[in-house]
């Protein structure tokens, strides 16, 4: 044998062994308090098939605390609105309640890092947009605008209806293949849902159940809640990085079916945003009174059938057949928008026609001058 055969040879003795003794990837694992991983069998039923992989979750809060080891690596740079300096969202600027946009962040992407804070989808990334005062049309739209897949607005703002300006939002979110999650509110039966915006055409509104699926009695109820999600003892992270398990909440139990979109995304990266919806809103488990109800809408989010599951074109989409009733109105698609610094005619549902300026150059002079060089090449020739 050669010298450098030998020498070859010798070395890969050494090296296979060192690839066989190497352990697999060992999972992330929730701490005892989280105990919706149990209830939906997250660890045995859907990470299995995916942990999120490829989909960017916008998080429209109080921005994310990005440098705590249980979000390492997970946040992207995003963006601040309506701060005293522009900043990338990767602070959260929360003093009342200690850190709500970074809570979120971690029940979607927790990495199970320094607390030990677990997300349902650890594998998934994170755009943080911080905004200080309520602006839904242009955070929605800076979320559409740098790839995400699953928009989490965990919050609500008092509204008798959906303002003109967030809908027209919602509809660029919806025309370009995006899921808009939101929380019911909190009200309880205090009042109707009248939360914004969780009652604009489009969006899915989430209500909040405890272990036992029974409704959160300040789950506000209303027509427009469509989902329900574990909501009561939900704890997770705050900005200084402690966990604490003593909360309820709409908000939780909206970024947690944000993050089983965001995994039905993953496993589907084909399926648009219409089936996506579709599949996690039949595939819920029917709690309370016998079909939809204004507390749980369809039901108790399953996300391991909404993974797996078989769900018939037939199944019913109540978000998206209340976004296609309201466009069906005259003039509901076409909305005066107010979006600042975008341009009037990007915000309607005419994003991709043809520009009228390229259209008269070709219908006028233009043509003739076109075909005329045609001609004069053929000609050429």
């Amino acid at each position: 044998m050669r010298p450098g055969r030998r020498f070859t040879a010798l070395a890969l003795l050494f090296v296979i062994p060192s690839f066989q003794i190497t352990p697999a990837f060992a999972e992330p694992q929730p701490r005892s308090e989280e105990w919706w991983f149990d209830a939906w069998q997250i660890r045995e039923k859907v990470w299995p098939l995916t942990q999120g992989e490829g989909i960017v979750v916008a998080v429209i809060d109080t921005g994310i605390e990005a440098g705590l080891p249980d979000l390492n690596g997970v946040v992207l740079p995003g963006y601040e609105y309506g701060g005293s300096q522009k900043g990338d969202g990767r602070h959260d600027y929360d003093t009342e309640k200690g850190g709500h946009g970074t809570a979120m962040a971690a029940l979607i992407a927790g990495q199970g890092i320094g607390s030990g804070m677990v997300g349902i989808a650890p594998k998934v990334r994170v755009l943080p947009i911080a905004a200080h005062s309520v602006n839904d049309a242009l955070t929605i739209r800076y979320a559409v605008d740098h790839g995400a897949k699953v928009i989490n607005m965990s919050w609500s703002s008092a509204a008798a209806h959906c303002p003109v300006s967030t809908q027209t939002a919602v509809n660029y979110a919806l025309q370009h293949d995006v899921v808009i999650v939101a929380a019911a509110g909190n009200q309880g039966n205090s009042r109707e849902s009248s939360n914004s915006p969780a009652n604009c055409a489009g969006v899915m509104a989430v209500g909040a159940v405890d272990a036992d699926l029974n409704i959160w009695e300040k789950s506000t109820p209303g027509s427009n809640v469509v989902i329900a999600a574990p909501g009561v003892s939900v704890g997770s992270i705050g900005k200084d990085g402690t966990f604490n398990w003593k909360v309820n909440g709409t908000s939780q139990a909206t970024a947690l079916t944000s993050g089983v979109v965001a995994l039905v995304r993953s496993r589907y990266p084909k399926m648009s945003a219409r089936e996506v919806t579709q599949r996690v809103v039949a595939t819920a488990k029917d709690i309370g009174p016998k079909g939809w109800d204004r507390r749980s809408g369809q039901g108790a989010l399953i996300p391991y059938l909404a993974l797996d599951a078989h769900v018939p074109a037939s199944a019913p989409n109540p978000v998206y057949s209340r976004f296609d009733q309201r466009k069906s109105l005259p003039n509901a698609s076409h909305p005066s928008p107010s979006m600042g610094s975008r341009k009037q005619n990007e915000v309607n549902d005419d994003d991709d026609r043809i520009p009228v300026a390229f259209v008269g150059v070709l219908a006028g002079p233009g043509l003739v001058a076109v075909i005329g060089f045609f001609v004069w090449m053929r000609r050429k020739k």
